[in-house]
């Protein structure tokens, strides 16, 4: 498949599973009535035996899929990013990991990424419910390019892994061909001054922050995290080690999400000054992209500031 600026995540998602589908008749999709949102509809055309609606009901999605998957299949459901974390918390905990089942959980659209589906669709804690749950892998594409690297490496993964993926096409920062490690965090810029943590939409607003502060003569290090579970602490405890401080940046709550994984990470190996960019004590809201960016100090202009701050706590 073909990326570019203009390609949808949602498309690349529908073309890796098609294509599984064709050739492994293990692979089933699962939907709770939003086939259409996830592009998953044009799937129960194609294979109506294995692509599955269960209507309004993601409770009993991810118990059957946690039951496909005993029996040798290797499920994907999908749904918006609260209902696949949220309303689905304990079937997720019990049903699939600790029994242990190959089940892909995809929630669509995290955190600002719901837009005008407004607060009850903004998910802002479903990474700090899934990080709570052991042995599940968390990931959140950063673009297109990258999602396609990682979608085989997650089909391979043997465990449950939860997927954070926005439906439209966030900016690339990846260039088409880009290798990708699932297991590894991604230094995109190297830095001396400060370490720069993101992940998802937040990458591309490091990389500009960055960029600013660079004209002011400071070296930022921006480290793409797409996976904050299992966390690769390597990359992250040496970059710390070089820089001596770190900002994150999470289109998620502060608590639990990446920035909470990251200072756990530096508290236990590489005790650095640090700043936590991300959503505070608010629920989610009604609104275009870029007004939310405003609402939850998500811009860039957070972000420089941000990183002063830090800045002049290590110095």
């Amino acid at each position: 498949m073909e990326i570019n600026e203009k390609t949808l995540m949602r498309d690349v998602f529908i073309n890796f599973l098609r294509e599984k589908m064709t050739s492994d008749p293990r692979v089933v999709v699962i939907d709770a009535d939003l086939a259409k949102c996830a592009g998953t509809l044009a799937l129960e055309k194609e294979f109506p035996d294995r692509a599955l609606n269960v209507g309004i009901a993601e409770a009993n999605m991810t118990g059957i899929a946690a039951g496909l998957a005993t029996y040798g299949y290797i499920p994907f459901i999908t749904s918006f990013a609260p209902f696949a974390s949220r309303r689905i918390a304990d079937q997720a905990m019990i049903s699939v990991c600790y029994a242990k089942q190959n089940v892909k959980i995809v929630g669509t659209d995290p955190g600002i990424a719901a837009e005008l589906n407004g607060g009850t669709h903004m998910p802002f804690e479903d990474v700090a419910i899934y990080r709570a749950i052991p042995d599940i892998l968390i990931y959140e594409p950063t673009d297109a390019v990258e999602f396609a690297a990682a979608l085989p490496q997650i089909f391979d993964y043997p465990k449950p892994v939860y997927i954070r993926m926005h439906r439209k096409n966030p900016p690339l920062v990846h260039e088409p061909g880009a290798r990708f490690d699932l297991m590894k965090a991604d230094v995109l810029k190297e830095g001396g001054d400060i370490t720069f943590v993101a992940t998802g939409l937040m990458v591309k607003t490091a990389l500009d922050a960055a960029a600013r502060l660079e004209d002011e003569g400071i070296s930022a290090e921006v480290i793409c995290c797409p996976v904050c579970k299992p966390l690769d602490t390597q990359t992250l405890v040496t970059s710390f080690r070089k820089t001596g401080c770190a900002l994150t940046l999470e289109n998620h709550n502060v608590n639990g999400g990446l920035g909470s994984a990251v200072a756990e990470a530096a508290a236990e190996n590489c005790p650095v000054p640090m700043y936590r960019i991300g959503v505070r004590e608010k629920f989610g809201e009604v609104g275009k992209a870029d007004y939310l960016r405003k609402v939850y100090s998500l811009e860039t202009s957070d972000a420089v500031a941000a990183a002063k701050r830090v800045l002049a706590v290590k110095n």
